[in-house]
């Protein structure tokens, strides 16, 4: 029988660190045992235990189940994972997406229990050093059980690293699983330096802000404490309170193609290289959120305006109903409306012959409804809110990666922005508000929506008392964290998600039931486990 729960794997996929003082990878065959327990091999270990974060974030899949599904996004028109956004039968324990997440992050955590585990075997590694590096794989196991938790609810536990065929596993209770996390959390905090040494690595303040994130998110759950809320607020304003990070005067700085991944608002990204030999999948979200303009009369595809797969299209409340936008900077920001030729020629449009030069306007995907003379009057093609389909809509912009090397590569080179500052803000107010200190909560929001408004409107950004509600709360983090891979948790951690699908999202609103607030666990773990179903069982509904 075939039947491996977890696979006993120390990086196939390794990093090492470079000259230049960041945390690149370096692609190697194979470790050997007894190289793990040197001190090199140690030090490779670690920055393998990276790796693994790496197939979520900036990947399709990632996307696919933090985004679709949500009032944020809907499904576009390619891609193989529409069922997460139909909530259909589709959506079953043989769906491939699920299987890959649920591997992945059991493969980076037997590397994380390796490191861990063997830490103490390895002669002459400083001890200081040594603690460090605990500290950071600790990090990364508790990150990868988070994943693992919102996702499928109790999973299996394995603090140790397996080695060989294991066929036995049971699903823990959703308290025990936390209980790891915080414990590694807590260790995480307590023992990484308070800066990093290599861009990339985590520290302290990275440490604080998951285990915030963590307390405001089982705060919703069974395993809630009494002071999670407020546990999660205190851990935010830690980071906040961290001198070497700020707020940037303006939210277009943070995402701005060239220079937005390496600022003093980034409290903890994943890395990616040019190098097309070591980056691996590289960073894809570039391609996940475009229209698909090179179809269109005047435009072809190129590197500066992407590769459109065309999968997260944004619903008609994200861009019609959740920014004011004559106050809030972000909606400008983090769309793109207008395409200019870059395929110069005579076309028809509609009953029309339209000569487009170099750089004229040739797509306008139009923010309001217009007039038949105003449409009249348009000598290139015009896409209102009416005409938004699931190939042509507004494109979100701060994936883009003009630094790829040809129109066609799908590997990006940049870095994805895990934990923002802005965020910690968020969840600070959030964690205040729901701990009963709204007045408080409002430094917080509002310190937020004042760094978006647009110049002159920053009174008018602001928020009083009565408008501060969890709703209110998960739009600001809609306009603020918009398509960063982190919706559908949300919107299932302050049980939301059925509401705000059924009220925003037509293409799931009526499939999505009550269990769809977890995964069905993937059938190849059923199937691998002894004992099958009896001894692994499915999630409700699936």
């Amino acid at each position: 029988m075939k039947k491996i729960v977890f696979y006993a794997l120390i990086g196939l996929s390794l990093f090492t660190t470079s000259c230049n003082s960041l945390l690149v990878e370096d692609v190697r065959s194979q470790i050997t045992d007894n190289y793990l327990n040197t001190p090199e091999g140690f030090e490779t270990a670690v920055n393998a235990s990276y790796s693994h974060i790496r197939t979520f974030y900036g990947q399709e899949e990632g996307g696919a189940l933090s985004v679709f599904g949500t009032d944020e996004f809907t499904n576009g028109y390619g891609g193989t994972f529409m069922n997460l956004n139909f909530y259909d039968s589709g959506l079953n324990p043989r769906a491939p997406v699920l299987n890959t997440l649920w591997d992945n992050m059991y493969i980076g955590i037997n590397n994380c229990n390796a490191v861990i585990g063997r830490a103490d075997k390895v002669p002459g590694l400083d001890e200081k050093l040594k603690t460090t590096r605990i500290a950071e794989v600790r990090f990364l196991r508790a990150y990868y059980y988070f994943l693992l938790v919102q996702t499928f609810g109790p999973v299996h536990i394995s603090l140790k690293e397996s080695e060989g065929v294991v066929v036995t596993a049971t699903r823990s209770p959703i308290k025990d699983v936390y209980k790891v996390i915080t414990d590694d959390l807590d260790f995480a905090v307590a023992n990484l330096p308070a800066t990093a040494a290599i861009y990339g690595r985590v520290y302290k303040s990275a440490a604080e802000f998951l285990l915030s994130k963590v307390y405001l998110t089982r705060a919703g759950t069974e395993a809630a404490g009494t002071d999670d809320h407020a546990k999660a607020a205190d851990l935010a304003k830690k980071v906040i309170a961290n001198t070497n990070l700020s707020l940037l005067p303006s939210y277009a700085k943070i995402f701005e193609q060239g220079a937005g991944e390496k600022n003093s608002e980034v409290v903890w990204a994943i890395q990616y290289s040019t190098d097309l030999l070591t980056t691996g999948l590289g960073n894809s979200a570039h391609l996940y959120y475009l229209a698909e303009y090179d179809r269109l009369p005047g435009m072809q595809r190129d590197i500066a305006n992407g590769r459109p797969w065309v999968r997260f299209k944004p619903t008609m409340f994200t861009v019609m109903n959740l920014f004011d936008r004559k106050n809030d900077s972000r909606y400008e920001a983090s769309f793109k409306f207008v395409f200019y030729s870059n395929k110069p020629g005579t076309y028809t449009i509609g009953q029309k012959q339209v000569t487009f030069a170099q750089g004229d306007t040739a797509i306008w995907v139009a923010d309001r409804e217009l007039t038949a003379a105003e449409l009249a009057k348009k000598n290139y093609s015009v896409y209102p809110p009416s005409a938004y389909n699931d190939r042509i809509y507004p494109t979100l912009t701060k994936f883009l990666d003009p630094t790829r090397v040809s129109v066609q590569e799908m590997r990006g080179s940049r870095d994805f922005l895990v934990f923002r500052l802005a965020e910690a803000y968020l969840i600070a107010a959030e964690g205040l508000m729901m701990s009963g200190k709204k007045s408080e909560a409002l430094t917080y929001i509002n310190a937020v929506r004042t760094r978006a408004a647009k110049k002159g409107s920053e009174a008018a950004m602001k928020v009083t008392e009565d408008q501060l509600t969890i709703d209110f709360v998960l739009d600001e983090r809609a306009r603020e964290l918009l398509g960063e891979y982190v919706r559908w948790f949300d919107l299932v951690r302050t049980g939301k998600l059925l509401e705000r699908v059924k009220k925003y999202n037509p293409d799931g609103a009526n499939q999505i039931r009550d269990f769809h607030v977890l995964r069905p666990i993937p059938q190849t773990q059923i199937d691998r486990t002894e004992g099958g179903i009896q001894a692994f069982p499915q999630n409700k509904g699936y």
